[in-house]
């Protein structure tokens, strides 16, 4: 769809979090295959998958991605201070990902990694999102991603969020939907309220500033994802993610706190939890680790809540 074209009245797109396996031809195109029954599986969240770790490596390997920005070089970047000790956020790209206590540094990694991982393959297709049509396509794209690399569907909920008031900004609606998606966790609701005012005290010459208005933005549209990763009651790892989809009628400038008028602007809103399959994102870590180079310094920042 051109950018010139009126988007349909129709909801954001919603595969969130699927499980589907593909075939990955050395070109990145994919292609869906039926199950193996002699495949491992594994139970999580009451939800079962069927694993095939070879096969979600071919599917990471054969995944078409832009180049680095700026020309950069292959080579690795600064590395983060993951710290599970304590509650942490950073800003991915048009991802803010916040993590409660206890989340490993290894598996807050490879959860940053894996959202840039389907935020690039998104940005690949869809370039600059210009339509609300265009941010749907760029979301099949990144949850498509999501769902072949060990995030598991825990329940979802697909809405066109409807503004309370006149002049009201992005992190209110972001709170207003995390305070019921995170209603059985608490602690989890705190860090990503945490977070947002976290966000609130920056100035816009900070790097996370840069990043996000950058990779979530253009002209009159957004797009943005807000995630927090927790564990539950068993022990299993889930993220809580909310993927906004914003049009309005003027220019957005900081799409967080923009204060829009209701009647300027549309937004559509996808928010759900799923459970982390921790083990194959592990098996993954290397491959992903390989696609992303000269990549993650330039779309990643901390934040200190």
């Amino acid at each position: 769809m051109t950018s010139g074209q009126k988007p349909q009245e129709s909801q954001l797109t919603h595969i969130m979090f699927t499980t589907q396996q593909y075939d990955v031809p050395a070109a990145g195109c994919v292609k869906r295959r039926e199950p193996d029954p002699d495949q491992a599986s594994s139970v999580q969240g009451g939800n079962r998958m069927s694993i095939d770790l070879d096969h979600a490596r071919s599917f990471v390997m054969g995944l078409d991605l832009p180049a680095p920005r700026f020309g950069a070089e292959a080579a690795p970047s600064a590395p983060i201070n993951f710290d599970a000790a304590r509650d942490q956020a950073l800003v991915v790209g048009s991802e803010v990902v916040s993590f409660v206590q206890g989340v490993t540094a290894e598996q807050r990694g490879d959860i940053v990694n894996s959202t840039l991982l389907a935020q690039l393959r998104a940005k690949k297709v869809v370039p600059e999102p210009r339509s609300l049509a265009e941010i749907r396509e760029w979301y099949n794209q990144y949850f498509t991603v999501l769902g072949n690399i060990g995030f598991v569907t825990q329940q979802t909920n697909l809405q066109h969020y409807q503004e309370k008031s006149d002049g009201f900004q992005a992190h209110e609606a972001v709170l207003d939907v995390a305070t019921t998606l995170l209603a059985g966790a608490p602690t989890a609701l705190a860090v990503l309220a945490s977070t947002v005012q976290a966000l609130k005290k920056m100035d816009a010459g900070n790097p996370w500033v840069t990043i996000f208005n950058r990779e979530s933005r253009s002209a009159n549209t957004a797009h943005f994802q807000v995630s927090t990763v927790d564990r539950d009651p068993t022990g299993d790892l889930f993220v809580a993610l909310t993927a906004f989809a914003l049009e309005a009628e003027q220019k957005i400038t900081q799409v967080l706190f923009f204060k829009f008028r209701k009647n300027e602007v549309r937004i559509e809103n996808n928010a759900g939890k799923a459970t982390i399959n921790a083990a194959v994102l592990s098996g993954l870590r290397a491959q992903i680790a390989q696609k992303l180079l000269a990549q993650s310094g330039d779309f990643v920042s901390g934040l200190d809540i």
